[in-house]
């Protein structure tokens, strides 16, 4: 098993990689604990929930909403939750995210922990202290930076995960690698054929080594006031591509990626072969490397990004593998960027 900390201000946070969920209940604090969750977890996994209070939300992006917030509020208050409660999120990067943002603003915060149970929360979503919900279509508007008390990452239970999220993952996995490990990147280009079939011990390996990279960042800069922003790698169209596209996170982070290594290369900072390995690796892993979409729409997605100040934004360029430089960009020239890149069909299929 690995351990990573983070001492944030609102906490200090252990990550246990390798731990098994079987082992959660001896990471709890004394006293009462509330578990929130969603029906596709707790049938999964019943003996977790047996004999604990559970809140249970509907599974999915869609259950990430200020209504769903005020749902786990109204259920706290039900169950007489107070000060010294504990609240701890079993589930994806929904659950976690609408936990701690639940639990963070809830008598103005209650302690929590997170058993993330997909590979893209283990390895990106329950790390680092971000909570936040969606608002209209629009990703992560509302949150707040706090950190949970421990995040508990067993691999062993992903086997439970279809494809899809597997590669979702994935995609964030490779994001900390293309902004702080070209090892990593290397180790991800050497994985055998069968990617999405990982082994366990394998997983655990690359959650590691992922989780290291987003705990020295979020060490540095934890409510991201500066460093912390090159982990938004791939997530300022990748966002955008989610919203208008109805794509899956890791599907759209991954075009997210392509895109911002082009406009990379396309400004001078990445050469061309450093771009073409992030398409590579992303296309051999079996993620996206190009889409068809409506350059109008994705404009306006982009201008409701949260990163955006005045006329600007922070951008996230690659200069090479593990090496990204965030800069202020234009709107007005990231925008002409994504029409640039759709009328030259630079990141279609």
């Amino acid at each position: 098993m690995r351990v990573l900390e983070i001492r944030g201000r609102s906490a200090a946070s252990r990550i246990l990689v390798g731990e098994r969920l079987a082992n959660l209940s001896g990471l709890l604090p004394p006293g009462r604990t509330v578990f929130v969750t969603d029906g596709n977890v707790r049938r999964l996994f019943p003996g977790v929930f047996s004999g604990r209070e559970t809140i249970e939300i509907e599974p999915g992006e869609g259950a990430k909403t200020l209504e769903s917030a005020a749902f786990l509020y109204r259920e706290f208050l039900r169950l007489g939750a107070d000060r010294a409660t504990f609240i701890v999120g079993v589930g994806g990067g929904v659950v976690c995210d609408l936990t701690g943002f639940a639990a963070s603003t809830f008598l103005r915060g209650l302690a929590f922990g997170y058993a993330p149970t997909t590979l893209l929360a283990q390895a990106d979503a329950a790390i680092g202290g971000k909570t936040g919900v969606n608002l209209d279509g629009y990703k992560n508007m509302v949150g707040t930076f706090s950190q949970p008390r421990f995040v508990l990452c067993d691999p062993g239970v992903l086997a439970t995960l279809p494809k899809s999220q597997v590669l979702g993952g994935l995609a964030e996995i490779v994001k900390h690698a293309a902004v702080g490990s070209a090892a990593l990147f290397r180790r991800l280009e050497s994985l055998p054929l069968d990617a999405p079939e990982l082994r366990a011990d394998t997983l655990e390996e690359l959650i590691g080594e992922s989780i290291a990279i987003k705990v020295a960042v979020v060490g540095r800069d934890e409510t991201e006031a500066g460093g912390r922003r090159v982990l938004n790698f791939g997530h300022t169209l990748g966002h955008a591509f989610e919203s208008v596209l109805r794509l899956t996170h890791g599907e759209a982070v991954s075009l997210g990626m392509v895109a911002a290594a082009e406009i990379s290369a396309r400004r001078g900072r990445l050469p061309g072969p450093e771009a073409d390995r992030l398409r590579n690796l992303l296309a051999f892993l079996g993620l996206p490397a190009g889409v068809s979409f409506d350059a109008a729409a994705i404009v306006d997605a982009v201008r409701k990004d949260k990163k955006r100040a005045g006329g600007s934004i922070k951008f996230v360029f690659l200069r090479g593998i593990g090496e990204p430089v965030v800069e202020d960009l234009a709107c007005e020239e990231l925008e002409e960027d994504i029409h640039d890149l759709r009328e030259h069909r630079r990141t279609d299929a």
